[in-house]
């Protein structure tokens, strides 16, 4: 779908001081990016000069580096022939091979000893052809005397190889019919048991009448092997191969009509020959092993076929994409795509002739930059591949590319007819081939050819629409042929066209309109900028389209109403592919280099792009890692090339290697590639299709914007969660837009919490805040974000829709009662009992619509739990309706709604709520039907107290009854605190004192006011036995001030409540009893001893944390000197390489400490094993646990500060 486009032609006339010399020979300099050429030697004058030609420069540089005579020394020669010319940049040396057997050496800075000009040798017989290899290590050279002499680059003698006639024994070719007449299916004919691989007829290898009788070389790309055709016995021409050592590996098959020229195509599988026919010339195509394989046929016309003495040459170019065909009179360059061959180019030879030897010479490391040399001039020309696409901006976006094929432009509009190349939905014709071809939206092509300009209308751009037609043309005057080269072709505003012309040197922008009054096209204008112009194009800005120019600075200047204004952007460089997309009040340029570069204005984007376009929305491209990547267009700064990263990123994709962009269709979110073998695939990224999503739902077309999310499986929340408010303000429109019942359900089914745009599609969006360069901190859109919570049913995202619809729907149950069963199935969670009145309402009214509305939301949901719900509104036939759209046996429910059915209303909903496990509600109507004892055995069986009681709280004797009820299920259940509060409730002091009891010694207080509350209280033994009950276990439970307080209280112990205080550690209140009962003698045999306990454990306490500082703050303060001295090493836990930590020093506890708990385990209690130190010597209470956590707390901070303070 490519073509060539020319963007450089520098043209080199000989000066007047040359006029009467020719040029021989040109070759590349690429030390200097300049030409190398040889003038003379001729019949009338034997001086040889070397002359390097700067072709770029407007003045004609010109430099000549040697001259010498150069005197025939063969006697069959009338003057000498420079077969070969080659320049080494390493060396700075040329190379000359003459046909009188001459080589010469010309060094431009020759070392000392050495010669300017040398002859290196010489072959007596003479020379036929000779050729370098690609890698500059080898020189092939044939002889008069049918040898083949291999030299290497210091020009001695590898090998002579003699061509005999027994060559042709080297291989013995057996044909299997390549694309013949022969080879294909004939059914059961006369000719079905002929072998398929003996042709019909066998070519001899006639000569053709056009035979030069030249030799030709050519190798192949890696170097390796080498071609030669030569004539054999004067009656064959056949092409020998022989491999870089000299052997011969090949012959190839007789040909008729085969003429000399011969060009390996670099890549290595196809030798490239002309074949001469009767009434056609092919360009026919060999294997290394000689045999047939393919051909095409040149487009001569009748004048070029009767050319007796033209010889046709072929050349490759260095990537093999482009074969140049050699005329007398042109030089066309053919391109081969789905295994078809088109015409790109043709370059017209206006002057002299085109030399008989390497008429031209392609660059070997730039692959569509050449030179042409005439005997008085040399021309160099360079092409890049483009691709002439319609716009890309909806509404004009169909897709429209034009392929150039000859006289013939292939034409498909892609949005209308997918057809694969070569073939194309309309080919147009025009008078000469084609060079240029450009589109006006989708109204115009333009195209430029040989003769002129033709300009085509197309009416309707549809797959079955009228091709286009041609509404005017334009002819060159044959005098402007000789002085100028078109090069390109643009349309301007008014359907004005503009043409890129190089004029003499200069770039001329020729425009061209129709005139009012004659109805034809004339040249209304001619411009002439001031620098060299290479690219000629439009953009297109506010629906008018806008021609540009680029200069050879990368300047680019606007062409609008005829005048050159400068646009703000521009390149670092001269871009030979650019595109404009406006932005606001200034513009974007994008343009690529020849190695990748993608640069946005100045700025490089990337460094391995391939092909690239511009959307309203993006800038596509693909990259050599075979991804095509999607760049959202901003302000320059702010574009973000998305990572390689296809998997989790949207705006990346991966491609089939090689594949090139065609064009993008943005209103249908598509684009075309093209593969490396030219067939062409459409696909639909995500990032275009979210895209196209968005912009629908923005101008609230609804309708296509459901269709696209459909269609390329696009998750349909998007509908919602790009514009929420939008949406439920538009439900209406939405309902009107997409019509169909079964859409509608779809997208309420499809409904989620998820907000997807801040999911699945964050990256496929211009981000806020993206605008002014400050992106959103987290990268999501917080406009469009949704706090939605799935168990908030009041905040549910999935709920307002739904409800939003059914308000739409409730006034339109005639078309729509589907959708609204839907919106009430979807809801979170499904409001099935909503769904089931809707069923339910429409029994009463039309019982036809009621069977299609259950039979939809027993689709929807499940069966079993829409019957529960039935059952559950009490109502039976709703029940009967739905329980026949399931799998259930009628033998199972049938007999349990009859049953149902002779029960009175009340015991109907009791044994609802019973069946369905809704205990509450039916224990509510067992209360209504007045039957306390069905309650009491039914909240026994279901734990229904809490209900119960509620049910019967203005009822005393009842809701005592069940008091007594749930204070023994308590009970039961070990809720001994809950039982007794229960029991005391009923003044059953007994069972509530028994109950405290169980529940612990933290109910001491309940307890004892429980069993004095009893009728009679309790008194004597058995209050003391209470009370020492109590008092043991507070002992236990270390609450050492309330068993003193039960000492002293009931027990009417002074003694022992004074020696419990000291446990505790409550001294003061110990000394005010002793004080307050006059026991003086207590001081000395209870406090004294309790003093002296509480100073030993303190002391003990402390001698042992003072032992544990002692014995690890050392070891402490080495580890934090080494940390600081290498941390990574000591965070790493890597030894250092002093060598100075022993091996029995670790920073871990040993197993033998890991039992034990550790000073810090001993203050907070919390150890695995073993008795609390701390708890054991200050006791349990309150005030010791509060002194222990102090204590621990002092302990922390001084060993922080020793180990980390200053």
């Amino acid at each position: 779908m490519r073509n060539l486009r020319n963007v450089r032609y520098d043209g080199w006339s000989l000066p007047t001081q040359f006029r009467e010399r020719s040029v021989t020979a040109a070759t590349w300099d690429l030390a200097n990016d300049s030409v190398l050429c040889t003038l003379g030697p001729t019949e009338n004058d034997a001086l040889i000069e070397l002359v390097r030609v700067d072709a770029r420069s407007k003045s004609q540089k010109h430099t000549v580096l040697a001259s010498w005579d150069a005197p025939c020394p063969n006697a069959d020669l009338s003057c000498d022939e420079v077969l070969s010319l080659h320049y080494f940049g390493d060396s700075l040396t040329a190379c000359l091979v003459l046909a009188g057997g001459d080589i010469i050496v010309v060094r431009e800075e020759p070392m000392p000893g050495e010669d300017r000009i040398e002859i290196m040798g010489s072959v007596d017989a003479g020379i036929t052809a000779a050729v370098w290899s690609p890698d500059e290590e080898l020189l092939a050279i044939t002889t008069k005397a049918d040898t083949v002499v291999f030299m290497s680059r210091s020009f001695e003698g590898i090998t002579d190889v003699s061509m005999t006639p027994e060559d042709l024994k080297a291989s013995n070719h057996v044909s299997v019919g390549w694309g013949k007449k022969e080879t294909q299916f004939k059914g059961k004919g006369a000719k079905a048991l002929r072998d398929p691989t003996m042709p019909e007829k066998i070519d001899e290898g006639v000569l053709s009448p056009n035979d030069d009788s030249r030799v030709s070389i050519s190798w192949r790309g890696d170097g390796a092997y080498l071609a030669i055709s030569t004539i054999e016995g004067g009656a064959r021409r056949i092409i020998r191969v022989y491999s870089r050592e000299g052997i011969l590996d090949s012959v190839s098959e007789p040909v008729d009509g085969l003429e000399g020229t011969i060009s390996w195509r670099p890549a290595g599988n196809l030798i490239a020959g002309i074949q001469r026919l009767e009434n056609r010339v092919d360009v026919v195509f060999f294997e290394r092993n000689g045999l047939r394989h393919g051909q095409f046929s040149l487009r001569l016309t009748p004048e070029q076929m009767a050319l007796s003495e033209q010889h046709i040459r072929l050349s490759w170019n260095s990537d093999s994409t482009v074969l140049a065909v050699i005329m007398s009179d042109c030089t066309q360059l053919w391109t081969m795509g789905n295994y078809h061959w088109y015409l790109k180019q043709e370059i017209k030879t206006n002057t002299a002739p085109l030399l008989p030897c390497n008429p031209i010479i392609w660059h070997p490391e730039k692959p569509l930059l050449l030179v042409t040399a005439a005997s008085n001039s040399i021309n160099v020309v360079e092409y890049v591949f483009t691709t002439a696409r319609g716009s890309t901006t909806p509404p004009h976006d169909h897709g429209l590319v034009a392929v150039i094929d000859g006289q013939s432009i292939k034409v498909t509009p892609f949005m209308a007819a997918n057809i694969p190349p070569p073939m194309a939905l309309h080919e147009i014709t025009v008078n000469s081939n084609a060079a240029d071809v450009a589109f006006n939206g989708d109204s115009s092509i333009a195209v430029l050819h040989q003769q002129g300009i033709s300009l085509f209308e197309y009416k309707n751009v549809s797959a079955s629409g009228s091709p286009p037609t041609l509404n005017g043309r334009y002819t060159f005057e044959k005098t402007e042929s000789p002085e100028g080269f078109y090069q390109q072709i643009s349309f301007s505003q008014n359907n004005e066209i503009l043409v890129l012309q190089q004029y003499k040197g200069d770039s001329v922008i020729r425009r061209y309109g129709f005139n009012e009054d004659s109805g034809r096209m004339e040249e209304k204008l001619q411009d002439s900028p001031t620098s060299t112009i290479s690219l000629l194009s439009t953009f297109n800005e506010g629906g008018l389209i806008q021609p540009f120019v680029q200069d050879m600075s990368g300047s680019l200047y606007s062409l609008g109403s005829g005048v050159h204004s400068q646009l703000q952007c521009r390149f670092p460089m001269n871009l030979p592919w650019v595109e404009i997309a406006p932005r606001d009040d200034s513009h974007i340029a994008f343009g690529m280099s020849a190695n990748g570069h993608l640069y946005a204005n100045t700025r490089l984007l990337v460094k391995n792009c391939t092909s690239f376009l511009v959307t309203p929305a993006h800038l596509i491209f693909t990259t050599t890692s075979h991804l095509i990547k999607f760049v959202h267009i901003t302000d320059v700064d702010s574009l973000e090339v998305p990572p390689d990263d296809p998997e989790i990123d949207e705006r990346c994709r991966s491609i089939e290697r090689g594949a090139r962009l065609v064009t993008a269709m943005p209103t249908s979110a598509n684009l075309v590639l093209q593969m490396p073998r030219g067939n062409v695939e459409t696909i639909y990224p995500r990032a275009m299709v979210v895209a196209g999503i968005r912009k629908l739902i923005k101008e609230k077309n609804y309708r296509k914007a459901f269709t696209n999310c459909r269609t390329q499986r696009v998750d349909m929340n998007i509908l919602y969660d790009h514009a929420p408010e939008q949406f439920l303000a538009n439900v209406p429109l939405f309902i009107d837009q997409v019509k169909k019942i079964t859409y509608i359900d779809l997208f309420l089914s499809s409904l989620r919490e998820e907000d997807v745009t801040q999911t699945m599609y964050k990256e496929t969006r211009v981000l806020p805040g993206r605008e002014s360069g400050v992106p959103h901190p987290n990268g999501t859109n917080s406009a469009n974000q949704q706090n939605a919570d799935p168990v908030n049913t009041s905040n549910s995202k999935v709920n307002r829709i739904c409800d939003a619809f059914l308000d739409v729907l409730k006034t339109r149950t005639a078309t729509n009662l589907q959708n609204i069963i839907t919106a009430n199935v979807c809801k979170s969670p499904p409001a099935l009992e909503d769904g089931l009145l809707v069923v339910a309402k429409l029994m009463k009214e039309d019982s036809a619509m009621a069977d299609k509305a259950v039979e939809h939301i027993c689709f929807l949901a499940d069966v079993n739990k829409l019957y529960e719900n039935a059952l559950g509104l009490y109502d039976l036939d709703l029940a009967l309706l739905v329980a026949q759209q399931s799998q259930k046996d009628p033998r199972e429910y049938l007999p349990f709604m009859q049953k149902l059915q002779e029960m009175p209303e009340l015991r109907r909903r009791f044994s609802i709520d019973d069946f369905l496990a809704r205990h509450t509600k039916a224990l509510g109507h067992l209360h209504a039907l007045d039957a306390f004892s069905e309650v009491v055995a039914y909240t026994q069986k279901h734990s229904l107290y809490h209900s119960a009681l509620a049910l019967y709280r203005y009822n005393p004797t009842q809701h005592d009854t069940l008091t007594e009820l749930y204070a023994q299920y308590l009970e039961s259940k070990s809720n001994f605190k809950e039982a007794a509060l229960a029991y005391e409730s009923l003044s059953n002091y007994v069972k509530a004192t028994s109950c405290y009891l169980s529940s612990g010694p933290s109910q001491w207080r309940e307890t004892l006011f429980s069993a004095l509350s009893q009728t009679p209280p309790l008194s004597g033994a058995p209050l003391i036995d209470l009370a020492t009950s109590l008092y043991d276990a507070l002992i236990e439970s270390k609450d050492y001030f309330a068993a003193g307080t039960i000492q002293l209280d009931y027990l009417s112990s002074i003694e022992n409540a004074a020696r419990t205080f000291c446990k505790g550690y409550f001294f003061a209140d110990a000394m005010h009893l002793v004080a307050l009962k006059q026991k003086p003698e207590l001081l000395e045999s209870v406090i004294d001893p309790g003093l002296a306990e509480a100073l030993a454990s303190s002391t003990e306490l402390l001698a042992e944390c003072k032992a544990q500082l002692l014995a690890q703050v050392p070891r402490i303060r080495e580890l934090r000197i080494k940390a600081l001295a290498d941390p990574l090493a000591f965070y790493e836990g890597e030894r250092g390489g002093d060598g100075d930590v022993p091996d029995d020093v670790s920073v871990a506890a040993s197993s033998r400490v890991s039992t034990n708990r550790s000073l810090f385990t001993r203050y907070t209690g919390k150890g695995s094993q073993g008795q609390s130190i701390g708890t054991a010597g200050t006791g349990g209470g309150k005030r010791g646990r509060e002194l222990e956590g102090r204590r621990a707390v002092c302990m922390r901070r001084s060993i922080w500060l020793l180990v980390w303070g200053d």
